[in-house]
């Protein structure tokens, strides 16, 4: 999961000051998320999959395919 959110990240050009301001999740607990130190619960990835639409399976790297099922 820790490559997914920062390969997400990147992609969209963000910081993780930046997408803190647009997701309200704070930049310490990003930066945790990313590197693997800590697992987001589940209400913070349903968050981090809505903004950049995907999966949460492809979030949990259980899944190459980004597309959300709905």
């Amino acid at each position: 999961m820790d490559n997914n959110l920062k390969l997400l990240r990147k992609e969209k050009g963000l910081t993780q000051i930046a997408l803190m301001m647009q997701t309200g999740i704070e930049q310490a607990l990003l930066s945790k998320y990313e590197n693997g130190e800590r697992i987001p619960p589940t209400e913070t990835l349903v968050r981090l999959a809505d903004f950049y639409g995907v999966s949460l399976d492809y979030l949990l790297c259980r899944t190459d395919k980004r597309e959300v099922n709905r």
